[in-house]
């Protein structure tokens, strides 16, 4: 993974969770209130990662070369497809069994943010030298 598709990956996944929380704000009125709950969960996780995709990326700017770093951005993007993607797929096809999938998600982002700090920890050199 490189800086760029990573940032390409940060570009498409901003838009996407804009046009979802549009859709989320007009379109599911009338939704029950715990599939609501369940979308904007979906919604919020996946712009939360987006926004670490972000930093990940920049980082990656700078440290090309970063395994971790590589290992960090391929967490959150499993973790937003996982996470939020089965928690989308759930409020609009009713498929509760999907609820299976979604730890999954979660477990990729623990690794993104493991990634991110083990990153941090041995590849990323001090800035006070």
């Amino acid at each position: 993974m490189s800086f760029r598709s990573l940032l390409i990956m940060v570009g498409l996944s901003g838009a996407l969770v804009v046009v979802l929380a549009a859709y989320g704000a007009h379109g599911l009125q009338g939704l029950d209130d715990s599939l609501l709950i369940t979308f904007q969960k979906g919604v919020a996780y996946q712009q939360m990662h987006t926004l670490a995709m972000f930093g990940v990326a920049t980082l990656l700017f700078h440290l090309p070369r970063s395994y971790w770093l590589k290992m960090a951005g391929w967490g959150f993007i499993i973790g937003i497809i996982l996470f939020s993607g089965s928690l989308y797929v759930m409020v609009f096809t009713g498929v509760r069994s999907l609820g299976l999938v979604t730890p999954l998600g979660g477990l990729a982002f623990i690794f993104g943010w493991f990634s991110l700090a083990w990153a941090a920890y041995r590849e990323i050199p001090l800035l006070s030298r």
